[in-house]
């Protein structure tokens, strides 16, 4: 095994590991160091017996012998510390776990570490659920994470968007040649006297292509109805993202609203999604039939709206109603989704029970991206 694996075991396996890898290297000392400094307050490890730290001597900041007590380091150092020795990928890992498997809120509440630190999704997360603790100051500097990191879903999810709305292909031919419009099937039907056997190779002469076209489109309600709870931090950020793309097409009007035991309706803030975000208070418990109840006097044109509910389906009210108010939006010919993720990975934890007596009384159930939900409502409004 060569060195540099070996110092990856012993980093995995700390300090009692070392008589069979030997010392660590001044710079793998440093990376032991910063890892103990966050792994080491597991309390698994006290309680199996493991001891993590060392990093290549006892004086290393961050090592762990025996009962010695905390690091000396600091929050801001262990930061200059992870992004100076590990990769990005790492990095963010890190911060991920320091802010929440271990809730070290110093990562977002101290100025000093918000004015060094790298915004990205998840401390943003971190921000929608420390902000209650941030005074003026520091509610500023977190302010930054979350105009960076939504400028950036912006950028991307309102480029999806516009294509997804662009308009749907028609079956007319165009003799306007865009590759977006290119009919496949057509062209290998109209190209197939150039088929060469022998080579198994269709030759195109004559390309085909179908024109798009945007008919008068009727208006239709799509009413976001997103479960605030500290668990569906992620899809709150990105139920404000897309409410805000979806603003202003045509044939199309938002609604947003959060809810956890009360329902605040926060369509007014819709166009400015990071002010949205600084409003949401994630936490507290669940109240799903009420936001549905709430979403259904909405509606104007029943045939015409889409109501989704972004919840993980744990409900904290009253299940039998949660139930029948789904039933009364889907029996006057309203679209319900019930989506229990909304977000880049559409990986969610629910309750599946409860989500599954939705289904069977007419709902939509499942988990999408911001882009398939998108794409979903422009498939039904006809865009």
């Amino acid at each position: 095994m060569t060195t540099p694996d070996l110092e990856r075991w012993r980093l995995v396996l700390g300090s009692p590991a070392e008589p069979s890898t030997g010392a660590l290297s001044d710079e793998a000392a440093g990376r032991d160091a910063a890892l103990d400094w966050l792994y080491g307050r597991d309390p698994d490890l006290d309680r199996r017996g493991v001891r993590r730290g060392g990093g290549g001597g006892g004086g290393e900041p961050g090592g762990r012998e025996g009962g010695d007590g905390p690091s000396a380091l600091t929050t801001v150092d262990w930061l200059d510390e992870v992004h100076r020795l590990f990769p990005k990928e790492t990095i963010e890992r890190l911060e991920r776990d320091a802010v929440e498997r271990y809730e070290i809120h110093e990562v977002v509440t101290d100025p000093a570490v918000l004015e060094r630190i790298e915004p990205n999704a998840t401390l943003l997360r971190a921000v929608l659920r420390t902000k209650h603790l941030m005074n003026p100051e520091v509610l500023a500097l977190a302010r930054r994470i979350v105009e960076a990191v939504v400028r950036d879903l912006m950028d991307k999810l309102a480029t999806e968007v516009r294509q997804t709305f662009h308009g749907t292909r028609s079956r007319r031919p165009s003799r306007i040649k865009q590759s977006r419009n290119f009919d496949f099937h057509r062209t290998i039907r109209a190209n197939l006297a150039h088929y060469r056997p022998d080579e198994r190779r269709v030759y195109i002469e004559h390309p085909r292509f179908v024109s798009r076209t945007r008919r008068h489109l009727e208006q239709w309600q799509v009413v976001l109805l997103v479960d605030q709870s500290g668990s569906m931090a992620g899809s709150v950020i990105h139920a404000a993202v897309t409410a805000a793309c979806l603003w202003g097409l045509p044939g199309l009007k938002t609604h947003l609203v959060a809810f956890d035991t009360a329902v605040v309706d926060l369509t007014a803030d819709v166009t400015d999604p990071v002010e949205l975000l600084m409003k949401v208070q994630l936490g507290g418990g669940t109240d799903i039939a009420g936001a549905v109840e709430y979403g259904a006097t909405l509606v104007e044109s029943p045939r015409r709206a889409i109501v989704a509910v972004i919840t993980d389906f744990y409900e904290g009210g009253d299940s039998h109603r949660l139930v029948q108010a789904t039933r009364r939006l889907v029996q006057q010919g309203t679209q319900v989704l019930g989506l229990a993720a909304l977000d880049e990975d559409a990986n969610p934890d629910y309750d599946r029970g409860m989500a599954q007596r939705l289904a069977d009384v007419g709902a939509h159930v499942g988990a999408m991206t911001p882009g398939e939900l998108a794409a979903f409502v422009a498939e039904r409004i006809g865009a």
